[in-house]
Protein backbone atom coordinates (compact mmCIF):
# COMPACT_ATOMS: atom_id res chain seq x y z
CA UNK A 1 0.00 0.00 0.00
CA UNK A 2 1.28 3.47 -0.89
CA UNK A 3 -0.26 6.77 0.04
CA UNK A 4 0.00 10.46 -0.76
CA UNK A 5 -2.44 12.85 0.83
CA UNK A 6 -5.96 11.44 0.58
CA UNK A 7 -5.04 9.01 -2.21
CA UNK A 8 -4.14 5.41 -1.43
CA UNK A 9 -3.04 2.66 -3.80
CA UNK A 10 -3.75 -0.82 -2.48
CA UNK A 11 -4.57 -4.31 -3.72
CA UNK A 12 -8.10 -4.87 -4.95
CA UNK A 13 -10.37 -6.55 -2.41
CA UNK A 14 -13.42 -8.73 -3.01
CA UNK A 15 -15.43 -5.96 -1.35
CA UNK A 16 -14.49 -3.60 -4.22
CA UNK A 17 -16.58 -5.56 -6.73
CA UNK A 18 -19.77 -3.49 -6.54
CA UNK A 19 -18.00 -0.13 -6.77
CA UNK A 20 -15.73 -1.45 -9.54
CA UNK A 21 -18.68 -2.69 -11.59
CA UNK A 22 -20.64 0.52 -11.06
CA UNK A 23 -17.78 2.86 -12.02
CA UNK A 24 -16.42 0.73 -14.88
CA UNK A 25 -19.84 0.30 -16.48
CA UNK A 26 -19.59 3.68 -18.15
CA UNK A 27 -19.17 4.26 -21.87
CA UNK A 28 -17.02 7.32 -21.15
CA UNK A 29 -14.51 5.00 -19.45
CA UNK A 30 -14.75 2.38 -22.19
CA UNK A 31 -14.18 5.00 -24.89
CA UNK A 32 -10.65 5.56 -23.52
CA UNK A 33 -9.51 1.97 -22.91
CA UNK A 34 -8.80 -1.06 -25.07
CA UNK A 35 -11.69 -3.19 -26.26
CA UNK A 36 -10.82 -6.15 -24.01
CA UNK A 37 -12.22 -4.02 -21.17
CA UNK A 38 -15.79 -5.37 -20.98
CA UNK A 39 -18.74 -3.18 -21.94
CA UNK A 40 -21.20 -3.41 -20.38
CA UNK A 41 -19.15 -4.08 -17.24
CA UNK A 42 -20.99 -6.24 -14.73
CA UNK A 43 -20.43 -7.71 -11.30
CA UNK A 44 -19.03 -10.95 -12.78
CA UNK A 45 -16.47 -8.92 -14.75
CA UNK A 46 -15.47 -7.12 -11.55
CA UNK A 47 -15.16 -10.34 -9.55
CA UNK A 48 -13.10 -12.01 -12.29
CA UNK A 49 -10.77 -9.03 -12.57
CA UNK A 50 -10.29 -8.83 -8.80
CA UNK A 51 -9.46 -12.56 -8.60
CA UNK A 52 -6.94 -12.15 -11.42
CA UNK A 53 -5.17 -9.27 -9.65
CA UNK A 54 -5.09 -11.17 -6.35
CA UNK A 55 -2.85 -13.80 -7.98
CA UNK A 56 -0.18 -11.26 -8.96
CA UNK A 57 3.26 -11.71 -7.47
CA UNK A 58 4.65 -9.10 -7.36
CA UNK A 59 1.62 -6.86 -7.09
CA UNK A 60 1.19 -4.91 -10.34
CA UNK A 61 -2.45 -3.75 -10.23
CA UNK A 62 -3.89 -1.43 -7.61
CA UNK A 63 -7.19 -0.04 -6.49
CA UNK A 64 -7.15 3.74 -6.21
CA UNK A 65 -8.87 5.14 -3.12
CA UNK A 66 -9.79 8.77 -2.66
CA UNK A 67 -10.94 9.72 0.85
CA UNK A 68 -11.37 5.96 1.52
CA UNK A 69 -13.63 5.46 -1.53
CA UNK A 70 -12.72 3.13 -4.36
CA UNK A 71 -12.45 5.35 -7.44
CA UNK A 72 -10.41 3.55 -10.09
CA UNK A 73 -7.63 1.18 -11.05
CA UNK A 74 -4.00 1.63 -12.06
CA UNK A 75 -1.44 -0.96 -12.97
CA UNK A 76 1.68 -2.04 -14.75
CA UNK A 77 2.10 -4.84 -17.27
CA UNK A 78 5.66 -6.11 -17.41
CA UNK A 79 6.92 -6.76 -20.91
CA UNK A 80 8.92 -9.82 -21.97
CA UNK A 81 11.97 -10.93 -23.90
CA UNK A 82 14.31 -8.02 -24.71
CA UNK A 83 11.73 -5.62 -23.20
CA UNK A 84 11.74 -7.29 -19.75
CA UNK A 85 12.93 -4.08 -18.02
CA UNK A 86 9.95 -2.19 -19.49
CA UNK A 87 6.35 -1.99 -18.29
CA UNK A 88 3.21 -0.60 -19.85
CA UNK A 89 1.08 1.51 -17.53
CA UNK A 90 -2.69 1.75 -17.66
CA UNK A 91 -5.25 3.51 -15.49
CA UNK A 92 -8.79 4.79 -15.30
CA UNK A 93 -10.72 6.90 -12.81
CA UNK A 94 -14.48 6.67 -12.30
CA UNK A 95 -16.34 9.66 -13.72
CA UNK A 96 -17.55 11.03 -10.34
CA UNK A 97 -13.87 11.45 -9.40
CA UNK A 98 -12.63 13.21 -12.54
CA UNK A 99 -10.75 16.54 -12.37
CA UNK A 100 -9.61 16.12 -8.77
CA UNK A 101 -5.93 15.36 -9.49
CA UNK A 102 -6.34 11.71 -8.49
CA UNK A 103 -4.88 10.22 -11.67
CA UNK A 104 -1.88 12.54 -11.47
CA UNK A 105 -0.99 11.36 -7.95
CA UNK A 106 -1.77 7.70 -8.69
CA UNK A 107 0.45 7.77 -11.78
CA UNK A 108 3.29 9.31 -9.78
CA UNK A 109 2.99 6.63 -7.10
CA UNK A 110 2.88 3.70 -9.53
CA UNK A 111 5.73 5.09 -11.62
CA UNK A 112 7.88 5.36 -8.48
CA UNK A 113 6.82 1.83 -7.47
CA UNK A 114 7.69 0.46 -10.90
CA UNK A 115 11.14 2.02 -10.87
CA UNK A 116 12.07 1.54 -7.21
CA UNK A 117 10.31 -1.69 -6.19
CA UNK A 118 10.02 -3.61 -9.46
CA UNK A 119 13.30 -2.39 -11.01
CA UNK A 120 11.84 -1.37 -14.36
CA UNK A 121 13.93 1.16 -16.28
CA UNK A 122 11.23 2.29 -18.73
CA UNK A 123 7.47 2.73 -18.46
CA UNK A 124 5.30 3.56 -21.45
CA UNK A 125 1.70 3.85 -22.58
CA UNK A 126 -0.46 4.77 -25.53
CA UNK A 127 -3.26 7.34 -25.37
CA UNK A 128 -6.08 7.81 -27.87
CA UNK A 129 -5.82 11.18 -29.64
CA UNK A 130 -8.93 12.62 -28.00
CA UNK A 131 -7.93 11.80 -24.40
CA UNK A 132 -6.26 15.14 -23.67
CA UNK A 133 -6.74 14.74 -19.90
CA UNK A 134 -4.67 11.57 -19.81
CA UNK A 135 -1.93 13.21 -21.88
CA UNK A 136 -1.80 16.04 -19.33
CA UNK A 137 -1.54 13.54 -16.44
CA UNK A 138 1.43 11.89 -18.15
CA UNK A 139 3.33 15.07 -19.01
CA UNK A 140 2.73 16.46 -15.50
CA UNK A 141 4.52 13.36 -14.21
CA UNK A 142 7.53 13.77 -16.48
CA UNK A 143 6.49 11.41 -19.26
CA UNK A 144 7.58 12.51 -22.73
CA UNK A 145 5.72 12.03 -25.97
CA UNK A 146 7.70 9.53 -28.04
CA UNK A 147 5.57 10.02 -31.11
CA UNK A 148 2.21 9.60 -32.73
CA UNK A 149 1.15 6.33 -34.34
CA UNK A 150 -1.01 7.69 -37.15
CA UNK A 151 -4.36 6.02 -37.75
CA UNK A 152 -3.45 3.05 -35.54
CA UNK A 153 -6.56 2.79 -33.33
CA UNK A 154 -9.98 1.43 -34.28
CA UNK A 155 -12.42 2.44 -31.55
CA UNK A 156 -16.20 2.74 -31.84
CA UNK A 157 -15.95 2.13 -35.58
CA UNK A 158 -13.62 5.10 -36.14
CA UNK A 159 -9.90 5.38 -36.81
CA UNK A 160 -7.76 7.48 -34.45
CA UNK A 161 -4.11 8.29 -33.81
CA UNK A 162 -2.38 6.91 -30.74
CA UNK A 163 -0.02 9.19 -28.81
CA UNK A 164 2.84 7.24 -27.22
CA UNK A 165 4.44 8.41 -23.97
CA UNK A 166 7.29 7.06 -21.87
CA UNK A 167 9.56 7.79 -18.96
CA UNK A 168 12.89 6.23 -18.04
CA UNK A 169 14.60 5.78 -14.71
Amino acid sequence: MVKEGNIILRPLYDSDANALAQLANNKKIWDNVRDFFPSPYGIDDANNFIKLTQKENPQMTFAIEYYKQFCGVIGLVGQSDVYKKTAEIGYWIGEPFWNKGIATVALKLVTDYGFNQLDFIRIHTGVFEYNIGSMKVLTTNGYSKDGIFKKSILKNGQIFDEHRFSITK
